[in-house]
């Protein structure tokens, strides 16, 4: 019963998909604007600086992250009662 309902609401909504809408797009020819002469380099300049920037943090910072309990954990000797 849902399903016929709903596949009837879906066809009578125009929604159109994106190969549609790209499609469309694509035969417009426009000119370059700033996005596509740069995006890719701001992005990819941006990315460098935020993972440069989170790594001179976490290792200059000085906090001891103890991330390894190796060496400093000792077992307790066995009590067999």
């Amino acid at each position: 019963m849902m399903f016929p309902l709903a596949r009837n609401i879906l066809r009578s909504v125009k929604i159109q998909s994106f190969q549609q809408i790209r499609a469309r797009q694509s035969h417009n020819k426009h000119s370059p604007d700033f996005h596509d002469k740069y995006g890719d380099t701001i992005l990819a300049s941006g990315s460098i600086f935020c993972v440069v920037a989170w790594l001179v943090t976490t290792t200059q910072i000085g906090v001891e992250w103890n991330l390894s309990p190796v060496g400093r954990v000792t077992p307790k000797e066995w009590n067999d009662k």
